[in-house]
């Protein structure tokens, strides 16, 4: 007899399910990048807003995610693919309220709720993981410019 596990469904293990894109958007995203993992309350209830992937090269045009704002909090992480060091060996720019920051290395940077982003992706020579989780239960991109 088969006993129902009560939290399976909090398990997320495959990319069941991407949030709304147009098809032109998915295909620039996936050219530079391979999301790994997304999870959100429309695929377990309760649950706020995460996505993972990997950076493999830079894109065409380095404004991949033009200035936007979000409802709640949120942390965006880039991780070296080389676990000797936190080096990116790439450069990627966070703009929070119009002040820009270089980033080299690993970093997590913390976006307070409702203040204006962006994300420019200018180098990739190795892989670098992305994450960013919104503390929302999905994500809210209404405000993109």
């Amino acid at each position: 007899m088969s006993e129902e596990r009560k939290y399976a469904g909090c398990i997320v293990d495959s990319l069941l399910y991407e949030p709304p894109m147009s098809d032109e958007y998915r295909k620039m995203y996936e050219a530079f990048s391979k999301r790994q993992l997304w999870i959100d309350g429309n695929l377990v209830p309760g649950a706020f807003q995460m996505n993972t992937a990997w950076y493999v090269q830079a894109p065409e045009e380095p404004t991949m995610f033009a200035e936007h704002a979000h409802p709640g909090e949120e942390l965006i992480g880039f991780f070296s693919s080389d676990p000797a060091t936190r080096e990116l060996d790439g450069e990627l720019e966070v703009v929070i309220g119009g002040e820009e920051y270089k980033i080299t290395k690993s970093t997590i940077v913390f976006i307070p709720s409702n203040v204006p982003h962006e994300l420019r992706i200018n180098k990739i020579t190795k892989p670098v993981f992305h994450f960013s989780v919104v503390n929302t239960p999905t994500y809210d991109n209404s405000s993109y410019r």
